[in-house]
């Protein structure tokens, strides 16, 4: 047993200088995935990202609570002994700007179709404050939590034309069947700090968006003084599955940022 695991502490250290070797001076790219989605939905931009010698963790986003969720990206963060630029989608952007707060090494922030929400604002509030978002209509009648509270999904029927419109049929229709749910209640929670007023910030986003209307995510990237806003046109919510090396290229412009 004692030369098991001699074994695999040999084992692990190998592959640590390995990949220190590799990486030698790349910040880590930390992932976080937004409602109705799942962390397989980067996997187009990690492959970029890895080929071109970044680290990366794409995060299991819980989506319970703007707070519950964003300590939970802060336990990741400190764990983490390097640079970091943390990327968000969706909902994912209010974790993001409170899961940096306390994280001297994050060194940017870029909100991917996502909510960069003030002191006070929720993400159901920001997407309701410019016309265009067609989601309530979408959503499967919600499953009741016993612990209190509810689920919220998009209805399969609807999904490939509200949240993936520009991935092929069968694309949506995986993603449809594997959506995790977001609570009503995480959706309507205030944000209390946000980091994009310290930290850089980037921006990109679709202009056919029918969860997040274009026209708040410009008033977002204005708000938070992006350093560099791509608006991808015809381009959905799922602007990092069907666009993946426009979302990778200013991840890596953000990386590469003094």
């Amino acid at each position: 047993m004692n030369k098991l695991f001699a074994g695999l502490a040999i084992t692990a250290a190998i592959l640590s200088n390995s990949s220190a070797r590799a990486q030698p001076d790349k910040p880590t790219i930390i992932l976080v995935h937004g409602a109705f989605a799942d962390a397989s939905s980067w996997n187009g931009v990690i492959g970029i990202l890895e080929k071109d010698g970044y680290p990366v963790v794409a995060a299991a986003n819980p989506l319970r609570g703007v707070r519950t969720d964003s300590k939970y990206i802060s336990d990741i963060l400190s764990g983490i002994k390097s640079p970091v630029v943390l990327v968000g989608h969706s909902y994912g952007g209010s974790v993001i700007s409170e899961a940096a707060n306390g994280h001297a090494d994050v060194k940017g922030l870029v909100y991917v179709a996502a909510f960069a929400p003030d002191v006070g604002e929720t993400a159901a509030g920001l997407a309701g404050k410019f016309p265009g978002s067609t989601l309530a209509p979408t959503l499967a009648p919600p499953v009741t939590l016993s612990g209190g509270g509810i689920d919220l999904y998009i209805r399969r029927d609807k999904f490939h034309d509200q949240f993936a419109a520009d991935v092929s049929e069968a694309d949506a229709r995986l993603m449809a069947a594997t959506q995790r749910p977001i609570t009503e209640a995480a959706l309507n929670e205030p944000e209390t700090a946000p980091a994009w007023k310290t930290i850089p910030a980037w921006f990109v986003y679709g202009d056919k968006d029918k969860n997040i209307p274009p026209e708040a995510s410009a008033f977002m990237a204005a708000r938070a003084h992006s350093r560099e806003t791509v608006v991808i046109k015809g381009a959905s919510h799922v602007v990092m599955v069907s666009n993946p090396g426009r979302v990778a290229r200013l991840i890596e412009k953000a990386a590469a940022a003094e």
